[in-house]
């Protein structure tokens, strides 16, 4: 299967970068195609231009400024995305990323008004996270980044593609061994991917 792997911290001592690359190792030894992308290590601009946004729904010009990413995104089978989830939502640089290469005419078409979703290529979608804070507090929350993931983005994919939210809650308070259980649970979820 080919897989689009989309990764956003910037410290590459971090947790989550450590996830990332267990996630793009597990998939690669099972078998899998896998395109890994880091977005700040390939130093991806999540700044949406006015040029952009007024060509928004021009599909002949909408994708210039991103088309490498738009081809990694509708070349893939799935998508896994690996962030952390800071101040209830995406990093700003998965969020642009999103705002950016989520465009009509890739992952939607507007029919007479209607948005009617096109990423079908994508056959399921996995995202890996971590919050600083706990469960409850996210729930009390809305935890907008769970929802964008379970709501916004399965609605885009193919109709019935599976969808699996896998975060690690409390990692302020994060111990070695809960680290290292979320590590095992990750590379399991990977190796049966």
């Amino acid at each position: 299967m080919r897989i689009l792997v989309v990764h956003a911290h910037p410290v590459e001592t971090s947790f989550n970068k450590a996830l990332f690359h267990l996630t793009v190792e597990r998939l690669t030894a099972q078998g899998h195609d896998v395109d890994a992308l880091d977005l700040y290590a390939e130093d991806f601009d999540p700044r949406l231009t006015a040029a952009e946004r007024e060509a928004y729904h021009d599909l002949e010009t909408n994708r210039a400024n991103v088309s490498g990413h738009v081809d990694r995104l509708l070349g893939a089978e799935a998508l896994v995305m690996v962030y952390p989830v800071w101040n209830y939502g995406f990093p700003a640089i998965l969020k642009g990323w999103v705002d950016r290469v989520f465009l009509p005419g890739v992952s939607f078409a507007l029919v007479d008004g209607a948005v009617q979703p096109t990423l079908h290529n994508i056959t399921k979608l996995v995202v890996v996270s971590t919050y600083g804070g706990s469960r409850f507090r996210s729930f009390l929350m809305g935890d907008p980044p769970r929802k964008l993931v379970t709501r916004m983005l399965r609605a885009l994919i193919k109709p019935g593609a599976p969808v699996k939210y896998l975060t690690h809650y409390n990692l302020n308070l994060a111990t070695d061994k809960s680290r290292a259980a979320f590590m095992a649970r990750i590379g399991a979820e990977m190796d049966r991917f």
